[in-house]
């Protein structure tokens, strides 16, 4: 299995979690191969799994 990579998953973007909008706005703080830091609004810092959760971005999504 290739390891997931997803280049436009970076420090300092902002992203919403597609099931959890109760979380809020969230910055990316850390990606370290599929595993995704995120500080949320309204759930502090969350590790989510990019291969399984597809982060929505806030604003335009650079990969449509």
């Amino acid at each position: 299995m290739e390891p997931f990579s997803d280049p436009f998953l970076e420090p300092g973007v902002l992203v919403r979690h597609p099931t959890r909008p109760d979380w809020g706005v969230g910055q990316v703080q850390s990606v370290a191969g599929r595993k995704v830091t995120v500080n949320f609004e309204d759930a502090g810092k969350q590790t989510i799994d990019a291969a399984v959760v597809r982060l929505e971005f806030v604003g335009e999504d650079p990969r449509d």
